[in-house]
């Protein structure tokens, strides 16, 4: 193991966070607050302890790097920026903030969502500004920009991405990684730039649109206003929310393909015409199930409100416009389901994602098929591609594996005291970095009510669901190996 190869490429990235930090503190100084020294230091802190790693650990121009230091790079990477992006929440709010610095900070990384702010509104803006940025930083992943913006990163560039990227299938979109890595940046700003534009058409003020632009291309739902996008009371807002969270779902490759003017990619997808079409079912559910509730549900309220939970619980997004947790059962418990769910791989989205649940349910056709057709060569599909053997193993164990952190999780969460449901809707919403759950942890609770050392669990559970399972726990295999 290259220990000195990963400090090196850790110090790069400390850098690259360091220059972030600036941002918010730029906006702090030339809109004449007070913040922006808390946002200095912390660049200052951060840019010298990445400098002394990069000059201690410093390694030739063609160093080894193979798939256990990508593993390692990534977990270290994703935790680094947690600590990192937890210091101007300290430094402003001070230390007795700590713990909750670092959750909040994890949520905005890991693109979770889940606050435990109370008064989002009489945050510091350039705070809020750094809640949104670490969100935007974190959906298209720590190691992809880094691939995009530091040369070192490109050794190893593909198991980097593997390691970090969303999915089952890691799909190569042009000859080099770094070329890919920047593509895949390149989408995520137009569309950023997109919606900003759009919000502001609309009427929403430009430091909030770029705020939620930022927070919904990566599907993770910070808002600069408690209410989130409910308090605009504009259902033109919330079009133009819904149409780029779905657009955020989408594998990024299919976008790049479009942009290349090859549309049929689109067409033949099977996971994105599932992934529509359950986005319209939930809909028709959840707005059916509000019309016959005893809520006095009109059927045009209905449906605004229905699609639109439908689109930010399915595509993890965790935005809300309603307190759904006040819904009827069957509304709660089918948002409950669509938590597991997730957009399409390749996506910003979280959680388990539709291809993964496609192909377990199509596994499970095909042995029941094999009972009575034991000699019959049936391999699994999506679409018109069969999936190899060993992708098809290494998801379903995926599958279970999310099954069993989200038991253990609601499990562990119960010992600190809360009660069943809110202990499992925090399981599942932070594993599946979706953010708001139900009961303690509800759209209008927030989670600053949650104990402090359950809140470091939560944490845990976070960075595991952002890094797909695998990446976190085989690095934790490979130290136990180590000793």
């Amino acid at each position: 193991m290259n220990y000195r190869g990963v400090l090196f490429l850790l110090g790069r990235l400390q850098l690259a966070l360091a220059v972030t930090l600036l941002i918010p503190a730029a906006f702090d100084y030339f809109s004449d607050a007070t913040r922006f020294r808390a946002f200095l230091v912390s660049a200052a802190v951060v840019g010298l302890v990445g400098l002394l790693s990069e000059c201690l650990f410093r390694q030739p121009q063609d160093f080894p790097f193979g798939r256990r230091e990508a593993f390692l790079l990534v977990t270290a990477a994703w935790i680094m920026a947690s600590v990192v992006g937890a210091l101007p929440y300290v430094l402003i709010l001070g230390p007795a903030f700590a713990v909750d610095a670092l959750f909040e900070s994890a949520s905005g990384f890991t693109t979770t969502g889940a606050s435990i702010l109370v008064d989002i509104e009489a945050q510091p803006r350039s705070l809020l500004l750094w809640r949104s940025l670490s969100q935007w930083l974190g959906g298209m992943g720590i190691i992809v920009l880094g691939i995009a913006i530091l040369p070192k990163l490109a050794v190893g560039g593909m198991q980097l991405l593997g390691a970090e990227a969303p999915g089952p299938l890691t799909e190569k979109l042009t000859p080099r990684i770094a070329q890919t890595a920047k593509a895949l940046w390149g989408i995520y700003l137009l569309l950023t730039v997109l919606e900003t534009g759009a919000l502001m058409f609309v009427g929403m003020g430009a430091f909030d649109a770029v705020n939620h632009a930022m927070t919904t291309i990566a599907t993770s739902g910070f808002s600069t206003l408690q209410g989130s996008i409910g308090a605009f009371q504009s259902p033109a807002i919330e079009l133009v929310v819904m149409l780029f969270m779905i657009l955020a779902g989408v594998n990024f490759a299919l976008h790049f393909k479009l942009l290349r003017g090859n549309a049929l990619p689109l067409l033949r997808d099977a996971e994105l015409r599932i992934y529509l079409s359950l986005l319209v079912g939930a809909t028709i559910l959840l707005a059916g199930n509000l019309l016959l509730s005893a809520h006095q549900h009109d059927l045009v309220s209905a449906l605004r409100l229905g699609a639109f939970q439908a689109v930010t619980i399915i595509t993890t997004t965790g935005f809300s416009t309603a307190d759904y947790d006040a819904w009827p059962s069957f509304a709660r418990a089918l948002l409950f389901t669509l938590m597991f769910v997730g957009g399409c791989a390749g996506s910003t989205a979280g959680s388990v994602k539709i291809v993964r649940i496609l192909i377990v349910f199509k596994k499970l056709a095909v042995d029941l098929k094999r009972l009575v057709q034991p000699n019959a060569v049936l391999p699994v599909r999506v679409g018109r591609r069969a999936i190899p053997e060993e992708v098809v193993t290494s998801v379903t164990t995926f599958f279970i594996l999310f099954l069993v952190l989200f038991a253990a999780g609601g499990v562990t969460m119960t010992a600190f005291g809360l009660d069943p449901v809110s202990a499992f809707a925090a399981s599942a919403a932070c594993l599946g970095n979706i953010g708001p759950g139900f009961g303690l942890v509800g759209p209008a609770e927030g989670y600053a009510l949650v104990p402090g050392p359950a809140k470091l669990v939560l944490v845990a559970l976070m960075i595991i669901g952002r890094l797909e399972l695998y990446t976190v726990l085989v690095t934790f295999y490979l130290g136990r190996r180590a000793y």
